[in-house]
């Protein structure tokens, strides 16, 4: 350059190059991109080797229930007259006579009727789950959100409902309305709601004196809508970790139900109602009818257990 000696002229060149090289590498570096949130919870809950496994039976039970009714070679409420009152000797598990998990004490095909009660059981579970999901989530987000005397009165009802015996109201209800699987679902609903719209509230009550409520609030955006947009998606962890832990809880509530003879009736059966079957005429050597349906109940609920486990630590902000 011009005005320089050599010796600072060359100084300056190679710096300028070097600057210039350094500029040209980092350039054409690949641009780092962060992880989202849900991204980065996904990969905590991949490497949950139990949470994985958890799901992966999870999702062997459901294609059971969806598609083993077309494996099956008999109908549920068929009756083997073959087999009948010599269930002990002849009616065990074989795949020589179609009956892949052997016949019940009336000489129905065990398999279709595990199919049957699976398909029952999940959908109690999972319609039970939802319903209280989306009352609890709704009442606690309103009631936390809201706040002062509105709120003090929406939990003194949820409080007094929570006084109630909870499975003394489910089996009065199927008493005086009938047994079906409606009035199951009535029943289930009616209060498994409760803690969950305790637990929102108390998660809104931390969420509502945010920044970005406060500038929803000042831009004008209506309460609702402040619910629904803003404070309803930064609820979805606790939410989705409480719903793995409530689909056993609506099972097994079901299955009690359907043990004591008051839940699903036949021909209709579930694992409650086929476990009470077995267990009663497991002393006459059949021990396979309470085998089969007790192995799926209990895989499932473990494996809900260990999703819900799976989910609360992805998910868990101290871990992130």
């Amino acid at each position: 350059m011009p005005g320089l000696t050599p010796k600072y002229g060359t100084k300056y060149m190679l710096i300028r190059k070097n600057s210039l090289q350094s500029l040209a590498d980092t350039m054409s570096e690949p641009e780092i991109r962060g992880r989202s949130l849900w991204a980065d919870a996904r990969k905590r809950f991949i490497h949950n080797k139990a949470a994985v496994a958890g799901l992966a039976v999870l999702i062997l039970v459901s294609v059971f229930a969806s598609f083993g009714g077309w494996l099956a070679q008999y109908p549920n409420d068929e009756i083997d007259f073959m087999v009948i009152g010599q269930v002990a000797e002849l009616g065990g598990p074989s795949f020589a006579n179609g009956h892949y998990f052997g016949t019940d004490d009336l000489g129905r095909d065990l398999f279709a009727r595990v199919v049957q009660g699976t398909q029952i059981s999940l959908m109690v579970g999972i319609v039970g789950a939802a319903i209280a999901v989306v009352a609890g989530t709704l009442y606690g987000a309103i009631a936390g959100y809201v706040g002062g005397q509105v709120d003090n009165v929406m939990m003194r009802i949820v409080d007094m409902l929570m006084a109630i015996p909870y499975m003394f109201v489910i089996i009065l209800l199927l008493v005086m309305f009938g047994r079906s699987i409606s009035m199951l679902f009535v029943g289930i609903g009616l209060l498994s709601w409760l803690d969950m719209s305790r637990i929102v509230r108390g998660q809104t009550l931390s969420l509502k004196n945010k920044e970005f409520i406060e500038a929803a609030q000042a831009t004008g955006v209506s309460s609702i809508n402040i619910i629904l947009r803003h404070i309803l998606p930064n609820l979805l962890g606790v939410v989705a970790v409480y719903a793995t832990l409530l689909v056993p809880l609506m099972i097994l509530t079901e299955s009690f139900i359907s043990f004591l003879g008051l839940g699903v009736q036949e021909p209709n059966t579930s694992w409650g109602a086929l476990i009470s079957e077995g267990a009663g005429t497991m002393q006459y050597g059949t021990l396979w009818q309470l085998a089969f349906p007790l192995f799926f109940f209990v895989i499932t609920l473990f494996s809900f257990f260990f999703i819900g486990d799976g989910l609360r630590d992805a998910l868990d902000p101290k871990d992130r």
